[in-house]
């Protein structure tokens, strides 16, 4: 039943992301506790790491999306090569650290698969905070990695809107590169 509620409010929370809707923060943080209950009981705790990540940086995104710098919310807009080369290297040292010590130190199931759903999430994350068109691609690598990960846990209500949250990081990228042509950032 908790995994039904978390995939239900988190998938609406993902659908206002692609819309770039500032409600897409309150109903994630929603949908991240109870997604943290979920995989702690199926033994991902990379992905429990990773909800208690999402519950502060939803908060933080959903302050900076209303308020932002100087009281004004950011636009859709390019990360710049160098904050994206930064990110995806960090993610991969991440995968690989975070993978050794879940292997060494606990029962997790695959856990470098696991550690590079968090650390590429993380990424994304980030890039979606700061409303960074390259958030999506980001995503479509996460949702690729997860998919047969939730899958081979029993998580096949998870695995499946996973594959829908793919469709709409294909959407988001679509939107949000439009949006960013239109603040002249593209």
């Amino acid at each position: 039943m908790i995994e039904i509620a978390a995939n239900a409010i988190t998938t609406a929370s993902i659908v206002l992301a692609a819309r770039n809707s500032v409600h897409t923060w309150w109903l994630g943080v929603i949908g991240s506790i109870l997604f943290g209950v979920t995989f702690y009981r199926a033994q991902l705790y990379a992905d429990v790491a990773l909800q208690v990540f999402f519950i502060a940086t939803s908060l933080m995104g959903w302050w900076h999306w209303l308020r932002g710098r100087n009281g004004t919310a950011p636009k859709v807009s390019r990360a710049a090569l160098p904050q994206l080369l930064i990110g995806v290297t960090t993610a991969a040292a991440a995968t690989l650290g975070y993978g050794i010590l879940l292997d060494r130190f606990t029962d997790a199931y695959a856990p470098f698969v696991d550690s590079a759903v968090l650390a590429f999430s993380v990424v994304a994350q980030i890039l979606l905070m700061q409303r960074r068109v390259e958030t999506w691609p980001v995503w479509l690598i996460v949702n690729s990695i997860a998919v047969p990960l939730f899958a081979s846990r029993g998580l096949h209500l998870t695995a499946a809107l996973y594959v829908a949250y793919w469709c709409n990081a294909w959407i988001g990228w679509y939107r949000w590169r439009h949006l960013a042509m239109r603040a002249g950032s593209a």
